[in-house]
């Protein structure tokens, strides 16, 4: 613990399960009763703008009656106190994070309350619903659409988040189910490059065996116990 300077920690849906929002495709899931390629690809948008924007409006809405957990509160409480480089990337497309208080943040699959211009790409602050064709601020055309990244998009921030892998003493993964590419290779790149592996998960996700170690448990407990551990070092 010592040698740790540089930190990763990748999040999941698992981390905000526990403030009450659905997880990707569990029981109950966030998907259930629409397939993905209805909601979450180029072509859903082009066939259906309607479905999708309704989709996303109702996920944006969801937000308000969730709050930050002990998990995001620990997080942020080691982004404010760790001395070395440090950067959260979340696949999560809520607030959570924010509003618990980290900084040192990276969406890389969007954001709900976030509208992307197709025409120009400007990403904008948004609240509430965003019917099709809405104008964009920043250039007016009629393109606003949901700042997330679509099955067949690229991810944000990746040129980031490889170079602070390359420079990781420590990759941590939570509440993340290991199937979901190019997040679930993350853990390969650190160890790649010499970081050590910890995985924190509610159950052995689906590349658990690429890490050197997994804690299974609720993230609201094995999170602040890693937190504090890390912080005790300094």
């Amino acid at each position: 613990m010592a040698s740790i300077r540089n930190l990763v920690l990748l999040t999941g849906a698992g981390l905000s399960a526990e403030s009450g929002l659905a997880t990707f495709r569990g029981p109950g899931g966030l998907w259930e009763g629409h397939r993905v390629e209805d909601v979450c690809t180029p072509e859903a948008l082009a066939r259906d703008p309607a479905l999708v924007h309704r989709f996303y409006d109702l996920r944006r809405a969801a937000l308000d009656n969730v709050a930050p957990n002990a998990a995001h509160e620990a997080l942020a409480r080691l982004d404010a106190s760790w001395p070395g480089e440090l950067l959260i990337v979340t696949q999560n497309v809520d607030d959570l994070h924010e509003r618990a208080g980290a900084r040192r943040l990276l969406h890389m699959h969007g954001e709900l309350r976030s509208a992307l211009c197709a025409a120009c790409g400007t990403r904008n602050r948004h609240e509430g619903a965003l019917p099709p064709a809405s104008p964009c601020p920043a250039c007016g055309a009629a393109a606003l659409r949901p700042d997330i990244v679509f099955f067949g998009e690229m991810p944000y921030g990746m040129d980031r988040i490889e170079a602070a892998l390359a420079e990781a003493d420590l990759f941590v993964s939570i509440g993340t189910s290991g199937a979901v590419y190019p997040a679930a290779g993350f853990v390969q790149m650190a160890a790649h490059f010499g970081a050590a592996t910890l995985e924190l998960n509610l159950e052995r996700s689906a590349g658990s065996h690429w890490f050197e170690e997994s804690r299974l448990g609720p993230a609201t407990q094995l999170v602040p116990q890693c937190v504090d551990g890390l912080l005790a070092q300094g």
